[in-house]
């Protein structure tokens, strides 16, 4: 496409909801982390894994436990959301803000990859003693 030559109606979203096609085999449930599988291009939940990208926070309920991929969408919010932190050598503390929080489960982070084996859910925001603020 060329390079503008007058003004433009360019659209612009918020950019904190999407629904995004799930994959086959999962429970998503309300509050989960959610995130998109780069091997297939499909929302699922978070779990320790390397092909995952951290997306949000699953908004409603969805069972796709016995649907194909894509059989049903999931609504998912960006933001800043709190989840449980680790234990032991991977919590996160206040001088891990600004880093990357790594995914262990559908409500957990870690302050590492695991060794290789897990994905970014996204930034570190704040600590307080309920748990971890992530930016996804």
């Amino acid at each position: 496409m060329a390079a503008l030559t007058a003004d433009r109606d360019t659209v612009a979203r918020a950019g904190l909801l999407f629904s995004y096609p799930a994959k086959g085999g999962v429970l998503f449930f309300t509050g989960a982390i959610a995130a998109i599988d780069t091997a297939t291009g499909l929302a699922t939940k978070g779990a320790e894994s390397t092909t995952l990208k951290g997306a949000g926070i699953v908004q409603e309920q969805i069972d796709n436990t016995a649907g194909a991929d894509g059989a049903a969408n999931v609504t998912i919010r960006r933001g800043q959301w709190r989840v449980a932190n680790s234990a032991g050598a991977d919590q996160l503390t206040l001088k891990d803000v600004g880093m990357p929080a790594y995914i262990v489960d559908d409500q957990t982070v870690a302050k590492t990859d695991g060794g290789g084996k897990r994905s970014v859910a996204g930034t570190v925001v704040d600590i307080d003693p309920a748990g971890v603020w992530i930016a996804f």
